[in-house]
């Protein structure tokens, strides 16, 4: 059996010892259950960054993982990596798919924190979570049919923050008519990998609101 895999993640906003609210670092933990690698957490806290983390990552940035002794930055980097080194079951998607939802993440944080109320954000946001949905009117369950692939992974943990912030921060739900978004949200929050991977609720809050009140 392999060595598990080494990562350094976000603890949570004032509780150091739980999992934090880094989707990013949700994304890698995903890939890595997906794929049934063991893994070893190191949890970060970010209040107070411990010397030997900074000293692998003076930037400080997560998620950080080790492969063959070296220490690896970068969500993007560190899926394809994991996927070299373990190709079953394959979660690479084509070319094709590989950009969906990719404006999602930068809209939905755009609109959390607007302050007014008629700058467009909410238009765009709308947008994209529109295009989501026909995409996966035309092509889904699954953003690449029927199997679980890395967009998904990718966009399951951001999705989940735009459903928690938005309704906790400006009273603002996902459209009911957006049908198979709807379902899709569903089917990823309830996979056992992302229960298993998911920060809480009120931990997702913590680590939004000073980014919201700036």
């Amino acid at each position: 059996m392999a060595d598990p895999v080494e990562i350094c993640v976000k603890a949570a906003s004032g509780a150091p010892d739980v999992l934090g609210d880094c989707p990013f670092c949700q994304r890698v933990l995903l890939t890595l259950e997906e794929k049934k690698v063991p893994y070893k957490l190191h949890l970060i806290n970010f209040d107070d960054k411990p010397k030997w983390f900074l000293e692998l990552s003076p930037e400080g940035k997560v998620p950080l993982a080790q492969f063959d002794g070296k220490w690896i930055a970068d969500s993007d980097v560190i899926v394809g990596i994991i996927e070299e080194k373990y190709p079953e079951p394959p979660l690479s998607a084509p070319s094709e798919v590989s950009s969906v939802g990719s404006k999602l993440f930068p809209s939905f944080v755009k609109f959390l924190r607007s302050k007014d109320p008629n700058d467009g954000t909410e238009q765009d946001l709308l947008e994209e979570l529109k295009a989501l949905d026909e995409h996966l009117k035309t092509h889904g369950p699954y953003v690449n049919g029927e199997k679980i692939c890395a967009v998904d992974l990718s966009l399951a943990p951001k999705l989940y923050h735009l459903e928690i912030t938005l309704d906790h921060f400006k009273n603002w739900k996902i459209p009911e008519n957006l049908t198979h978004l709807r379902n899709y949200l569903k089917l990823l929050f309830s996979a056992e990998s992302f229960a298993k991977t998911k920060a809480a609720k009120e931990y997702v809050i913590a680590g939004w609101k000073p980014k919201v009140e700036a």
